[in-house]
């Protein structure tokens, strides 16, 4: 992620604004552009870093003269594809190796995604892999910019067949001894088919332990190694001992292929159970097309996905999924978005309506113009937004980190002491080594570096296949705990998409002219209230065009000339900071603000007064789902807020109606961060909710930042879960599934530390066979990520 600053010279009003952004909005990995008209001060986010002349040559191209402030962009994000890990200690052995070199800042290792995500300046990719390799793992560069969705490595099942096929006959007789069939195999007999099974098909664990002792370091593999080749050596020792003797003594081959029988089982098991941790992803990317159909000079044909362009036209027949992100210009149609935003029913789509590369087209045929291609369509910031919170670690992974650590040294020695402990005092130095054997192989680091992971990959994919995008695990971690949440009102628990209800004047002029007047200063903004304002002089079929010398004064409205006078648009508190007088409207006034109406004021400013000329009062409606959702934060313990804008009147009017806790009304954008604040000095965690731009700052101080998907790209940038739809009742769904999935992690890591807890003192006290043993170990790892993969039945409670 990269950051550029300018001063923008030439800018005169809003629509200037809103050109700017949209030119700067097609440079390539532009990802947000913010424009403050006041200061004349513009900052751009991009996906990567690129040439800044690129931004300013965009903009003099336009008429506008750009001065570079600052540049940001020595941030690099490099993403590794790692190989051959096997546990938590692993985990921490890549990290410590990519912690050394130079320009590295921040290191995640996943061991369930089987990547590591590196952030800093000037790395080098080279550098990196071979510091992975010199740690005994295999690394490849993975392109996040293709946005594929993550799929852990699926082992093959053969190996698995085979070495079952092979250990049979060695565990066959024991399973048959107690009915009275004594069929033990002769000794080498016993080595031919342990031998293969130890040192082919369980050739992968040896090569995996060899590079952690070359590192210095241990693993799991290592300690499946040492047990095994113990097993197997002593088995050897015996058979050569004696081999021409009648009465051979008992041989442990059988130990040690049973053990890597079913560690092999386990692992195949454990990837293919990795493997349904994705499915909500893999969804997700299967929704992408692979070839559009194009009109290039009058001629359609059809072009695989990677070459389409910005601005191409392309066609979308009855019943195709829609392959790019896009702008209807000619069709009629509804477009099924269910998989991209869980919203249930299809969406009409007219001429001017975006559409969405991954819906399916309904029963219109569509022409639509390109805007977002690859890497910056939707549907791919969707999975790489996923992708990005399954790579981040939990807070709570921390203790298992400190814990796999030491964990290889400490069970290597508590099986050092097992052997001495048993050899010295018990005098049997066979049953000594089969003891520490045990203790080697039940050890379960495994699931203590399967058990954050799994569950957070399963939460945050199947949240947004519900349409709950989770920017990262501590999001997610946090979440569970939010103890309020503070509302913005439009947009969020309205429609957002006011009217223009009353406009009223007590002079005599033409009501008409007044409005032609404030839709002239509108014009060109994007703000909701002159949205409503141009749809309701453009009923009236008024003409009006753009004022002069327009400016904005931040959260309280605009200035402009029009027909050689001076005009103010804005709240009642700023026109009262103005000195205007109301003494003739206050009936009016009282009147409005009790049936919830949103007051804004046109007066004419001269060089001493400021004179009201007309009052405009705004309505918006509130969603359907509005008081169900503030309901269902109540029954979850969750206080809720509403911060706005508006005047007293209006607010309680709307908090009343959805019975919310508390009120605060006529907050100015920039007060809103203040109030998040407050709210946490007074509840704890507090989440915000918001959808514009004026929220950004509120959203970025909340503990958790919640932008609707139907806002501004910069308020879901801030925020740290964006739904996918206007629909607040996710926000509760949120919550849940920010609970359930923390309540897995919990109940993972105490199954992987219990099996420890309980496995090694037994194998220690030789109540545990090796083979049991070797079992348990196996199938603590499948326990944990099936346990995980529970949350696939998690469904929105809306």
């Amino acid at each position: 992620m990269a950051e550029y600053r300018f001063i923008v010279e030439g800018m005169s009003c809003a629509s200037c604004v809103s050109r700017i952004e949209k030119i700067l909005s097609k440079v390539d990995g532009v990802v947000t552009v913010s424009i403050n008209l006041a200061t004349e001060k513009a900052t751009v986010e991009t996906s990567h870093t690129i040439n800044v002349e690129t931004l300013i040559k965009a903009l003099n191209n336009a008429g506008y003269r750009a001065i570079t402030i600052s540049s940001t962009h020595d941030e690099q994000q490099i993403i590794l594809a790692i190989g051959d890990m096997s546990c938590a200690s692993c985990v921490n052995r890549v990290e410590k190796a990519l912690s050394k070199v130079n320009g590295v800042k921040t290191i995640q290792v996943n061991l369930a995604t089987e990547k590591a995500t590196i952030t800093g300046s000037n790395l080098d990719i080279a550098l990196l892999i071979q510091s992975v390799d010199d740690a005994g793992y295999s690394a490849v560069f993975y392109d996040e910019k293709k946005a594929q969705a993550i799929k852990p490595k699926k082992l093959p099942l053969w190996p698995v067949i085979i070495a079952a096929l092979l250990t049979l006959p060695l565990i066959l007789p024991m399973l048959l001894e107690p009915f009275g069939f004594h069929l033990m195999l002769p000794g080498f007999a016993q080595l031919i088919l342990a031998t293969p099974v130890q040192f082919v098909l369980g050739a992968r664990f040896y090569r995996i332990a060899w590079k952690a002792v070359k590192a210095f370091a241990g693993n799991m593999d290592l300690l499946v190694v040492i047990g095994t080749t113990a097993a197997y050596g002593l088995s050897l020792y015996q058979l050569a001992l004696n081999w021409n003797s009648a009465h051979m003594p008992h041989l442990y081959f059988e130990s040690s292929a049973v053990i890597i029988t079913l560690i092999l089982f386990g692992k195949w098991l454990e990837g293919r159970a990795k493997h349904q941790t994705t499915k909500a992803i893999e969804a997700l990317g299967a929704l992408r097309p692979d070839v559009a159909r194009v009109r290039r000079d009058n001629k359609e044909q059809e072009l695989p996905i990677d070459q389409v362009k910005l601005a191409d036209i392309v066609i979308i027949k009855p019943g195709e999924r829609i392959p790019v992100d896009g702008i209807i210009i000619e069709g009629a149609s509804s477009s099924d978005e269910s998989m991209i935003t869980g919203e249930s029913l299809p969406v009409t789509k007219l001429v001017g309506d975006f559409v969405t590369g991954g819906a399916i087209n309904g029963e219109g045929l569509l022409v639509v113009k390109v805007t977002a291609i690859q890497a910056e369509s939707m549907l791919a910031k969707i999975i790489q937004m996923v992708e990005s919170a399954q790579f981040n670690k939990a807070p709570i992974q921390r203790i298992v980190d400190r814990i796999s650590a030491i964990f290889v040294p400490v069970i290597l020695l508590a099986a050092l002491i097992t052997l001495l402990v048993w050899g010295f005092f018990n005098g049997n130095w066979q049953l000594a080594l089969l003891n520490a054997v045990a203790v080697l192989v039940i050890a379960c680091p495994c699931a203590l570096g399967l058990a954050t992971p799994t569950s957070i990959m399963v939460g945050t994919g199947i949240a947004a296949r519900h349409g709950i995008l989770i920017k990262d695990a501590l999001a997610l971690e946090t979440m569970h705990s939010i103890k309020a949440i503070a509302f913005d009102k439009t947009g969020t628990l309205t429609l957002g998409k006011p009217e223009l209800a009353v406009f009223e004047t007590l002079i005599k002029q033409d009501k008409n002219q007044l409005l032609a007047i404030a839709a002239s200063m509108q014009l060109g903004s994007e703000h909701p209230l002159a949205s409503a304002v141009l749809n309701k002089a453009n009923s009236l079929h008024l003409q009006y065009s753009y004022a002069q010398n327009l400016a904005n004064v931040v959260g309280s409205g605009i200035t402009a000339t029009v027909d050689n006078y001076d005009y103010a648009l804005g709240s009642t508190r700023w026109m009262m900071s103005l000195n205007a007088d109301f003494s003739e409207w206050q009936s009016t006034i009282n009147k409005l603000e009790n049936k919830g109406y949103t007051l804004s004021w046109l007066a004419q400013k001269t060089d001493s007064t400021v004179k009201v000329l007309a009052l405009l009062g705004f309505s918006d409606i509130l969603k359907k789902e509005a008081k169900l959702a503030i309901e269902a934060l109540h029954k979850l313990g969750v206080k809720t807020v509403m911060l706005t804008g508006d005047n007293v009147s209006a607010a309680n009017n709307i908090g009343q109606q959805l019975a919310i806790d508390e009120i605060v009304a006529q907050v100015l954008p920039q007060d809103k961060a203040d109030k998040i604040y407050q709210m946490q000095e007074k509840y704890g965690k507090v989440a915000m909710v918001g959808d514009g731009i004026n929220d950004a700052p509120a959203l970025a101080v909340a503990d958790i930042g919640i932008a609707m998907g139907t806002g501004t790209d910069i308020a879901m940038h801030t925020a740290e879960i964006t739904l996918m739809r206007g629909d607040p009742l996710l926000i509760a769904d949120s919550i849940d599934i920010s609970r359930k999935t923390y309540s897995k992690i919990k109940q993972n890591l105490f199954w992987a530390f219990f099996y420890n807890a309980i496995g090694v003192p037994l194998a220690a006290f030789g109540l545990l066979n090796p083979m049991i043993a070797g079992a348990a170990m196996a199938l603590s790892s499948v326990s944990v990520v099936t346990n995980a993969l529970l949350l696939r039945r998690w469904k929105p409670k809306a």
